[in-house]
């Protein structure tokens, strides 16, 4: 059996948010949550966040942000289709960042639109 640690670890996120709190430990953690993490402190939804080698946990600050949604099932989308799910998944226009798998790593939709690759959509925040 396997569980999507980043799929736990934002719907923890969300759910400290909607309670108030400000400090959520992941008890699980991989290269992927990593990065997704790298992605939402550069954009400001986390403040920071701490990882424990001993205990195999992170331990997140957070930031500023209304939303944070992980996509399931992980579609993949070409460059094209990428407007498509920023009007699905987002609420307007310049608001909000979708993080999409690439084959260069994780990165928001403005950098791989920017690029010209597709990708697997992962997440994503307002």
């Amino acid at each position: 059996m396997s569980h999507d640690v980043v799929a736990d670890a934002i719907n923890m996120m969300r759910n400290a948010k909607k309670a108030n709190k400000s400090v959520v430990k992941a008890k699980l953690i991989s290269n992927l949550l990593i990065e997704v993490l790298k992605i939402m402190k550069q954009q400001g939804a986390v403040k920071k966040y701490k990882i424990d080698g001993k205990d195999k946990s992170v331990t997140i600050h957070l930031g500023e942000f209304s939303e944070c949604m992980p996509i399931k099932p992980r579609f993949s989308c070409d460059v094209a289709q990428i407007e498509r799910y920023k009007r699905r998944y987002l609420p307007a226009r310049n608001l909000g960042v979708l993080i999409i798998s690439t084959n260069k790593g994780l990165m928001t939709h403005e950098e791989a639109e920017k690029e010209g690759i597709g990708g697997c959509l992962v997440a994503y925040f307002y």
